[in-house]
């Protein structure tokens, strides 16, 4: 059984967030730190959307400022998710580390194993996505509207997103665990061609996307989703967890960057 850093860094602002996650993925690459498995949290609550996603014409800037939430544009590709009342996952390993495949859509099976195993310790009954070869698109800028492979679907409804990049020889992998879904606030960031359009769309939301209390029989709270889904993770992936100590020099470095990158608006709205 391998040992994995364990981060859990509570909850961040939407900046340093992402700009922890690049850090660790840096900080793996130049071979300071193992692989990594990191939960978080988002105070405040942020929209991220993905590295290539337009934000004008597709998202509500308005909506976002009303509702107090702040935009942050990810690393990775994927549509816009709303990170509110969720457990937030991010896994750092080489992408030549000896049980991840050569191949995107097969290592999202391999580090998903342990999103499965989370969803079981709740006694969820999760299972993997497998789309049609082509997804019948909406063309919709929301994340959940739609699994992708192997992402985690409970009763055909999408449970948890994940997103994946490669850079550096690393695989960064993130996703959201939704614990409770406004759908209200969530399509109050989105633009529409009217209200009637917009309407339909966040009816139709519940027919495909699902959060943990939505099913549990009593609910949970953030803690102990990240503790089932810890244990999920150590089996699913077969590891041992240790904590990772940030150091004081190595937070300064997070922060610096967060502030280059992540609160410019150069980098938020630069698609």
């Amino acid at each position: 059984m391998e040992t994995w850093s364990f981060v859990d860094s509570g909850h961040l602002t939407p900046a340093v967030n992402m700009a922890l996650d690049e850090a660790l993925l840096n900080w793996h690459s130049e071979g300071r730190i193992p692989p990594v498995l990191r939960f978080y949290g988002w105070k405040p609550a942020g929209l991220s959307v993905g590295y290539f996603q337009k934000v004008e014409g597709r998202i509500d800037i308005e909506g976002i400022n009303r509702n107090g939430y702040q935009l942050v544009r990810r690393q990775t590709g994927g549509r816009a998710v709303l990170h509110d009342d969720e457990l937030t996952y991010s896994i750092i390993v080489s992408e030549d580390h000896p049980n991840m495949p050569a191949s995107v859509k097969e290592a999202y099976l391999v580090l998903s194993r342990g999103l499965l195993e989370g969803f079981k310790q709740l006694n969820i009954e999760a299972e993997f996505a497998i789309p049609e070869e082509k997804l019948n698109s909406t063309g919709s800028a929301v994340c959940f509207e739609e699994p992708s492979w192997y992402e985690l679907i409970v009763d055909g409804k999408k449970a948890a997103g994940s997103a994946q990049t490669r850079k550096k020889g690393v695989i960064l992998q993130h996703g959201s665990i939704p614990i409770n879904v406004d759908e209200d606030k969530l399509f109050d960031m989105f633009i529409y061609k009217n209200e009637r359009i917009k309407e339909r769309a966040r009816k139709s939301f519940a027919d495909k996307a699902i959060a943990i209390n939505d099913i549990v029989e009593t609910p949970v709270n953030y803690d102990q989703t990240r503790s089932a889904f810890k244990s999920g993770f150590e089996k699913g992936l077969n590891i041992k967890l240790e904590p990772l100590k940030i150091s004081d020099d190595q937070w300064k470095e997070v922060y610096e960057l967060a502030e280059k990158r992540y609160n410019t608006n150069e980098w938020n709205y630069s698609r």
